[in-house]
């Protein structure tokens, strides 16, 4: 198994049906509990365990799964609501190494169940002309709207993946 990508690299289909959409928004709305439940039980010296070597710990991961996906409900406004807008990028090894990912991991659970809520509530409402709208992202150029909920769903997927792999690998 490749530890850093444990379900596979992000692959989307160049012919988007209605139902990967529906299946993707369902993946998004699934991730909080499904996080919940990998790190459940955890021990404080188990969240600090990188789930691979030089890779982040348990408790960053979290934290960087909500901070990415509080800057993805604001990249689809700004995408549903400006022309092609350029997006933000951040450093996400600076934003891990912040005192804030050093807080317990129930706050960013929390913001990421809240933040999912708006997300699959906005996601639900798009249609078919809304999912073709497109940002601009510095690194990976014009990106639609259905291509971004793909990678926000794998997103979830991938971390995810990496608490749980990490889990079955130390048998805890």
């Amino acid at each position: 198994m490749d530890l850093r990508f444990p379900i596979g690299q992000l692959q989307v289909t160049e012919n988007i049906t209605e139902e990967n959409i529906k299946q993707w928004i369902h993946e998004i709305a699934q991730a909080p509990l499904k996080l919940e439940e990998a790190v459940s039980e955890l021990t404080e010296e188990q969240l600090d365990t990188p789930y691979r070597p030089n890779g982040w710990t348990v408790r960053q991961v979290v934290h960087h799964l909500a901070d990415a996906h509080l800057n993805g409900i604001t990249r689809f406004k700004l995408g549903l609501t400006e022309v092609q807008p350029t997006i933000k990028t951040f450093n996400e090894v600076a934003w891990v190494n912040l005192p804030d990912s050093r807080l317990p991991i129930d706050v960013s659970i929390t913001l990421l169940s809240s933040v999912h809520k708006r997300m699959v509530t906005l996601l639900e409402s798009l249609n078919k002309e809304d999912l073709k709208k497109t940002v601009f992202h510095p690194e990976n150029g014009i990106v639609s709207l259905e291509k971004l909920i793909a990678t926000y769903a794998w997103h979830g997927n991938h971390h995810i993946a990496h608490i749980t792999s990490l889990r079955e690998r130390m048998g805890w």
